[in-house]
């Protein structure tokens, strides 16, 4: 099982201190966070209650069922200040109280959160007890929680957010793989804990895509709009966006021109899908070419939306006419390795920065984006204090990094109106001799090899 290991050790942290806490735990569907809270209570005196989709009364009527059947307890009131008054430890150790979905609670019935105020003030339970208040819905937490519980949100210690993995957690969660394994896996389904759990490292990418996506009962079939459905309505809106942008129509314009949709009702279901993680406009890094800078660039930013939008969404009827294997060969193998570029040089952008964190870079930068020109890119710049430059180029595809490349790259520059202290060459397959001689006699160029990372 893969977890966020930085969360378990946060909140053993957290249960460490003296006194009564309140937080709250949050993260994604599939962020595996019930695994998680499995893990770390699984040595402590612990009451948790998952939240149904019900009325404020039944919500209290199956709280009140959990707790006489765990605690042994008699309630004669059916509130939550008598529940939170019946739950003990039985001993002098600290209790955690897991209240998971809450927002369910929380949105129909004020009672709860002041009695959960309660509890953390000693009013309802002398002994000490650490409150994890734990919801799958992101966006609530992020934009609504505070609206809804008013003053009560501020008396919340802290908030706990289980981010998706990043690569180098990824490359971890698979030691049988090889780094290209892994950044191709990486590509598809991204840091998700619960896609990870469900892949198969003893098998390669096509197989695993095979059972688990194109499957209609593999566990990410359906993953995709479920992510979107379980937040947002008018699903044919936003699939009609997510399909046009993962196609390549990235400006508003563009997308305008083939959806049909006014542009000011595509900004606003833009707008939805950043909250919720989905979408993001992407921000080239500030240079002095701006009249060069392509501006207004909109890409999916969850890897595995991205994948289903581009591979599957469009070719929907023949994946239903054909086994998993043969939509493969049709619709993914020509296009995947196109697909992977972007990610390739999301991992060589991580690998700067972790670089940049342990002193191993060649001068410390306090920040680092791409250059997104209207005739070309630069993958990385990373900038120090004085705005002294690191520039880098990515090869993902071509069978060896070359001079023609460089070229490029130092074109890109030209039009970003920028230079560079430091150039790093990252390629997949390897560099032309003409690069490697280059290295060797201008120390001002780096080359990575992809195993490297």
């Amino acid at each position: 099982m893969v977890a966020k290991t930085s969360i378990l050790k946060e909140l053993e942290t957290i249960y460490g201190k003296s006194g009564n806490q309140l937080y709250v735990l949050y993260g994604r569907t599939d962020s595996e966070k019930e695994q998680l809270l499995k893990a770390f209570l699984s040595d402590k005196k612990y009451f948790y209650y998952r939240c149904r989709q019900a009325s404020g009364q039944e919500q209290r009527k199956q709280m009140e069922t959990e707790i006489r059947q765990k605690f042994s307890a008699n309630i004669t009131k059916h509130s939550y200040d008598e529940f939170f008054n019946r739950i003990k430890s039985g001993d002098a150790s600290k209790l955690v109280v897991v209240i998971d979905e809450f927002q369910l609670i929380a949105k129909k019935d004020a009672s709860f959160m002041e009695s959960i105020e309660k509890l953390r003030m000693k009013r309802l339970y002398p002994g000490p007890v650490l409150i994890l208040l734990c919801s799958s819905s992101v966006a609530w937490v992020e934009q609504e929680m505070p609206a809804t519980l008013g003053e009560q949100s501020k008396r919340i210690d802290g908030k706990i957010k289980i981010n998706p993995l990043n690569f180098l957690e990824v490359v971890r969660a698979f030691p049988q793989y090889q780094v290209s394994d892994c950044i191709r896996t990486y590509g598809v389904i991204g840091g998700v804990a619960g896609y990870i759990n469900h892949w198969d490292q003893r098998v390669d990418l096509k197989t695993n895509i095979c059972r688990n996506i194109l499957n209609r009962n593999g566990y990410m079939h359906r993953a995709a709009e479920q992510l979107i459905a379980a937040e947002l309505r008018e699903l044919s809106v936003y699939e009609t966006i997510l399909y046009y942008i993962a196609s390549g129509y990235d400006k508003l314009n563009e997308l305008h021109l083939k959806t049909g949709y006014s542009r000011a009702k595509i900004s606003v279901y833009m707008k939805n899908l950043g909250t919720f993680h989905i979408v993001e406009k992407e921000t080239s890094f500030e240079t002095g070419g701006w009249e060069n800078t392509k501006k207004g660039v909109y890409r999916i930013k969850d890897n595995y939306v991205n994948f289903w939008f581009r591979f599957v969404y469009p070719h929907l009827s023949e994946l239903y006419m054909m086994s998993p294997e043969q939509f493969y060969d049709a619709y993914i193998t020509s296009g995947i390795d196109d697909y992977l570029e972007r990610y390739f040089k999301e991992v060589c952008m991580e690998y700067v920065g972790l670089l940049n964190l342990i002193g191993k870079l060649p001068m410390k930068i306090s920040k680092m984006g791409t250059w997104i020109g209207k005739e070309g890119n630069i993958d990385i710049i990373a900038q120090n204090s004085v705005r002294e430059n690191i520039v880098g180029y990515c090869n993902w595809n071509q069978p060896e990094f070359t001079m023609e490349m460089k070229e490029e790259l130092l074109k890109s520059m030209k039009q970003a109106k920028i230079d560079a202290k430091y150039f790093f060459l990252f390629s997949a397959k390897g560099f032309s001799e003409e690069i490697r001689q280059l290295a060797e006699e201008d120390t001002r160029y780096i080359l990575v090899d992809m195993n490297e990372l």
